[in-house]
């Protein structure tokens, strides 16, 4: 009998924290729509506990497949902690989030909005192999506008010896998305109160140059695509 390989994993299986205890049925699980949330954006918040108090820090990240690489100084604590030997890794919870509407209700109450969110929880740990690092950078670099990395300076020795970065692996995830109309109570639909959904969306302006910009530098064609 020939042997047949298994099938590779296309959701991320459910745990305790990652199924919501209210409206379960907007959250998802597979790779599909939680990697099409998390490449929509670039600013994360990343929350931990130090001292036994909750911290929450917004920051930028990039995915490379099942990865996520969080970045800063290496003077900051909790990148400092997650590069820890004698203690390996730092337990995080990193969120992202996108508002696409706000959703009217002719009741207080059910007003809400239209949002895709990712919600991550595992142990992070810094990133300390050169190549990785370099690759890592030029990830979050290329997350925030595609194609840039190639198309600037890379960091130097000292600019690489003050930048941390963190590694989280995508394992424990879930997402969550709501979409549609208001929810408004039968008894409340007579009322004379506009319902309905405000759509919100991000909007990219002309690019601005820099007042030291070379005369003559073309603009790149990746601004120029947005």
């Amino acid at each position: 009998m020939a042997h047949e390989e298994s099938a590779p994993d296309t959701s991320y299986t459910p745990t305790e924290r990652t199924v919501p205890t209210r409206a379960r049925e907007r959250a998802a699980y597979d790779h599909d729509t939680v990697h099409a949330i998390l490449d929509a954006g670039y600013v994360c918040h990343l929350g931990f506990v130090r001292d036994g108090d909750p911290i929450v820090l917004p920051t930028l990240y990039g995915r490379v497949g099942d990865r996520l690489y969080l970045h800063g100084s290496t003077g900051s604590r909790p990148l400092r902690t997650a590069g820890e030997t004698a203690d390996p890794g730092l337990p995080v919870c990193v969120t992202v989030t996108h508002v696409d509407g706000l959703v009217l209700a002719k009741s207080a109450f059910h007003h809400s909005i239209n949002y895709r969110s990712v919600v991550v929880h595992g142990t992070a740990r810094q990133v300390v192999d050169p190549d990785e690092k370099t690759a890592a950078l030029d990830a979050l670099v290329d997350h925030v506008l595609p194609g840039r990395a190639a198309d600037s300076r890379p960091g130097n020795t000292k600019e690489l010896a003050a930048t941390a970065v963190i590694r989280l692996d995508l394992r424990e995830v879930s997402a969550k998305i709501r979409t549609g109309g208001p929810n408004d109570e039968p008894e409340d639909l007579e009322l004379p109160y506009w319902s309905g959904v405000l759509p919100v969306a991000p909007v990219y302006g002309a690019p601005i140059p820099a007042d030291d910009l070379a005369p003559g530098t073309p603009q790149p064609p990746y601004l120029t695509a947005r």
